[in-house]
């Protein structure tokens, strides 16, 4: 089939972080089809209290969530300041988790916590006239993070649970996520304390401290989750079960992870920005969770990743790319780059190709009917545009216009 005929239904929100809209793609039978949803006027709340924007219904219908009354709404039309929150799907359920880092300064949800944390809020059926509010739950005070932990064939005693890295306070909330065990489901069962006294000038470990946590992995292979410390340099092997940390890899100069689709290679990104007045220079590693042997080290000049995505069939890593470092820096930076690896050729980091864009890509989704990925969607924010890549060949086939160019912007697959 023609990539350039084959049907296909994007969501497209595009914003400038204070208002937004959304706008439907559908392809059928060959033709094109755009949807701008209806705008419904702001809500005129503080950020707190704005609606949070879970997603669209098999109608195209907006979901939103009232953060204080926690109702669910189904409406025609999109309130313009709705917030998109972060999402992190489970992938063993229907259940969604949305990040809420509270406030700036102090990173507390003083509407859910007051000044004892901020929260994550789960939703269920996040795609459907279906969903429901099932719970907001506090943890530690953010940015956030979010990766959960399941049994496996190699670790088939590893609860369902979800870990949450807390930044401004240095650890890790452990929350239940089983339904099948009611004492402990959508509560928090531990609280870890990522310090290392010795690091922070402390005697003993302390909260908050300087962990700054930020890449959070679990694989399947060993049964334990990797958290990334970005202040100390080190991940902490954490054992799902007895919540403990067992071992500290020394991890320097990388500052988010991400773990292979088949669970044994943990990869580290990061960034360069001294070394050269000029230039920044990503960096990249893998991390062979079996014995804790970095693997590969590859730099990537001018590049600063920004998100990282799968393929359906885990076979490609394909990296976005935006902006960062000094003026001169940013002059010489790749921005507009979708960088795609080979994971066939792990534990080497092979760059198969790189894709321009023109502008940066939001966020990128995957067209992979039985499991097959056909056709790759970019958002492009500053071009109002959606770019389509063939997933076979990693050529860029189609660019089609959507909306006014906007500062930010994310899609998202709907049923066709």
């Amino acid at each position: 089939m023609d990539k350039k005929t084959q049907d296909f239904a994007l969501a497209y929100y595009a914003g400038d972080r204070k208002t937004g809209s959304v706008t439907v793609l559908r392809r059928r039978n060959g033709e094109l089809e755009l949807k701008q949803l209806p705008a419904a006027a702001e809500s005129g709340k503080d950020k707190a209290l704005k609606p949070v924007f879970v997603g669209l219904t098999e109608s195209d219908q907006p979901i939103t969530l009232d953060p204080q009354s926690k109702q669910i709404s189904i409406g025609d039309s999109f309130v313009v300041d709705a917030f998109p929150a972060h999402i992190y799907p489970d992938p063993n359920s229907s259940r969604d988790w949305f990040m809420n880092d509270g406030d700036k300064e102090s990173g507390n949800d003083t509407l859910n916590c007051g000044d004892q944390g901020s929260s994550v809020t789960v939703v269920e059926n996040t795609a459907s006239s279906t969903a429901s509010y099932l719970k907001t739950i506090c943890v530690g005070r953010g940015h956030h993070q979010c990766n959960f932990s399941y049994p496996s064939d190699q670790a088939p005693s590893v609860p369902h649970q979800t870990y949450v890295s807390n930044l401004k306070d240095g650890s890790l909330s452990v929350i239940g996520n089983d339904p099948a065990k009611p004492e402990s489901y959508l509560q928090v069962v531990a609280t870890i304390n990522l310090c290392e006294p010795g690091k922070d000038g402390f005697d003993a470990p302390q909260m908050p401290n300087n962990a700054f946590p930020h890449g959070l992995v679990y694989s399947k292979v060993t049964g334990k989750v990797y958290n990334l410390n970005n202040g100390y340099g080190t991940i902490a092997v954490v054992d799902p079960i007895s919540h403990e940390i067992e071992q500290r890899i020394p991890f320097k100069g990388f500052s988010n992870l991400f773990i292979s689709p088949c669970g044994r290679y943990v990869i580290g990104r990061g960034a360069d920005r001294k070394s050269n007045a000029d230039h920044v220079v990503a960096k990249m590693a893998v991390l062979d969770v079996t014995n804790h042997e970095v693997l590969d080290q590859i730099d990537l000049p001018d590049v600063y990743i920004s998100k990282y995505f799968f393929n359906a069939e885990g076979s490609k890593l394909y990296l976005t790319t935006s902006s960062s470092g000094s003026e001169q820096q940013q002059a010489n930076l790749k921005t507009d780059a979708v960088l795609v690896f080979d994971l066939t050729a792990l534990p080497k980091l092979k760059l198969a190709a790189e894709l321009r864009l023109g502008s940066p890509a939001g966020t990128l989704d995957f067209l992979a009917p039985a499991g097959k990925t056909e056709l790759v969607f970019a958002s492009n924010a500053q071009d109002g545009m959606v770019s389509l890549i063939c997933g076979e060949t990693d050529a860029v086939i189609e660019k089609l216009t959507v909306i006014e160019p906007l500062p930010h912007s994310r899609l998202w697959l709907l049923a066709n």
